[in-house]
């Protein structure tokens, strides 16, 4: 543990968001791979040195990091990630209904706007496609399913590992701008889906991490019935 980061289960770090790095950063993930590691967002620009800093301090070479999955295109999970393909050279992977905003630098879909700040327009190197995909790194298995609502190309991150399923859903929170492209429908669709995964550990992107199934359902099913 370094910084306010720490395991949340084996192999699995947060490394970024508040309490670790800045307030404006959506919490960021680190999972070795074993040969690789991959990053699950990477916060909103001016604190990924500080993000960098802590994967190294977990005892890790940045150097090593295989790829970034962005689960959306809001400039807090999306603002440190030219850091880390400049300074590392990994690639960046997000879904393709998302990809656009990232690679032109939309200010109203990446939210940069709304930050006071700008995202440079940044090339996407893998774009998902469909319901779900599995990406393989290493030893690891990440399940990358499409849970559109928050914005078109929304992403959940699912990693089974050692008898816990653990869920990254950032944003199950919102909020539900037209400018985001955000869909009431889709999104209590994609709430219904992930119930169905029944996760032992939900990871969202800014009001904490959860720890037991019935946490898990308690803090997604509240949402639904708002």
């Amino acid at each position: 543990m370094t910084n306010g980061a720490y395991e949340i289960w084996e192999g699995m770090y947060l490394v970024g968001g508040p309490g670790v790095t800045h307030a404006e950063d959506a919490t960021s993930f680190l999972v070795d791979c074993g040969e690789d590691l991959v990053m699950i967002d990477a916060g909103a620009g001016p604190s990924a040195p500080r993000i960098e800093q802590t994967i190294r301090d977990l005892g890790y070479n940045p150097d090593d990091i295989a790829a970034i999955i962005l689960t959306h295109c809001h400039i807090d999970h999306i603002g440190g990630a030219p850091h880390f393909v400049d300074s590392f050279g990994c690639s960046l992977v997000i879904h393709e209904l998302d990809a656009e905003a990232v690679e032109t630098g939309d200010p109203e879909r990446t939210a940069a706007r709304l930050y006071g700040t700008v995202f440079p327009p940044t090339p996407v190197d893998v774009r998902l496609k469909g319901d779900e995909e599995v990406l393989s790194f290493g030893t690891r298995e990440i399940r990358c399913i499409h849970t559109p609502g928050h914005t078109p190309g929304s992403l959940s991150v699912c990693i089974d590992h050692r008898g816990k399923r653990v869920l990254f859903a950032q944003d199950i929170h919102g909020p539900f701008f037209e400018t985001f492209g955000s869909d009431l429908g889709a999104w209590r669709k994609s709430m219904r889906g992930l119930l169905e995964l029944d996760a032992d550990i939900l990871c969202e992107g800014h009001l904490g991490i959860f720890t037991s199934k019935e946490r898990v359902r308690s803090y997604i099913e509240g949402y639904l019935k708002e």
